[in-house]
């Protein structure tokens, strides 16, 4: 693997989500490894993830792993919890020699290097997918050992995002009806277990019972892994910096969107039909 790396250095990042949510990561990533090429694939046609079952979206993440290899990509990121929980291992096994990092695993490290303390109280606002399987649970039980984890699935969210309606007053009565799943409990972290979420943060704080609560991005967690990853196979490209996008559907509406939370023009949006033939 360190080898593919080493000669494929100057190929491009893939990096893929259910809409627009997965920006978050690229935003990150493009922020801590500003040369690196960035291939972007936004599922709108399907979107949301959170509320199909486990099969439908391993064969949607499977579709869209087969296109970011073909478009020749040294690294994935799964820039989606839904599939993080739900597909990972099988994203994995078709990447072969291409490394694959996940927002899940690395949310939960960012808990383990925070210095909580023991048996800290995180808080995990999620789909009902992710948070049904319990798969940030696992991660963060496995990286620290003793914890205290409460869930909220948070299924408006996505559909709020998608639609633009950040600040609108209906995402605030959404988020307050959300966030009293944590009222009683005073909670060391949460960790914002959608893409999507980011995009929300400063209502999220405004709302939280507790201001001393720890925000934890999945978004900066899966960028500064993928960072490190390549920093330590010395794949880091140095000379590069395009970024180019891919949807299944409405790519003009998710270019209003983009340009609307990456504060930037974007030129590169192609729209992508029939993935699934394309798989065949």
């Amino acid at each position: 693997m360190t080898s593919d790396i080493l000669h494929n250095q100057h190929r491009p990042i893939g990096i893929f989500d259910s809409g627009i949510g997965g920006l978050t990561v690229a935003k990150a990533v493009k922020a801590v490894l500003p040369n690196e090429d960035i291939v972007y694939f936004g599922d709108t046609a399907r979107v949301p993830y959170g509320v199909k079952s486990e099969e439908t979206v391993r064969n949607y993440a499977l579709e869209i792993t087969h296109f970011l290899m073909d478009k020749g990509v040294k690294m994935i990121l799964i820039a989606c919890n839904t599939v993080s929980a739900s597909a990972k291992e099988d994203i994995i096994l078709r990447a072969g020699s291409i490394p694959v990092l996940d927002v899940i695993s690395a949310g939960a490290q960012t808990i383990s290097e925070s210095g909580l303390g023991a048996t800290p109280t995180v808080g995990v606002i999620g789909t009902i997918a992710t948070v049904q399987s319990k798969a940030y649970e696992a991660a963060l039980i496995q990286q620290l050992g003793s914890v205290k984890v409460i869930q909220q699935a948070c299924p408006l969210l996505v559909p709020l995002a998608e639609e633009g309606w950040i600040e609108h007053e209906v995402a605030r009565l959404t988020m307050k009806e959300y966030v009293q799943a944590f009222d009683p409990h005073s909670l060391d972290a949460l960790i914002l277990g959608c893409t999507h979420y980011p995009l929300f943060t400063n209502l999220i704080i405004d709302l939280l019972p507790s201001k001393e609560t720890s925000i934890v991005d999945s978004a900066e967690s899966i960028a500064a892994s993928a960072k490190q990853y390549l920093v330590e196979h010395g794949g880091c490209n140095t000379q590069g910096g395009f970024f180019n996008c891919y949807v299944s559907d409405r790519p003009k509406r998710f270019q209003e969107l983009a340009e609307r939370f990456l504060g930037k023009p974007l030129t590169n949006i192609e729209i992508v039909r029939d993935l699934d033939k394309r798989l065949k």
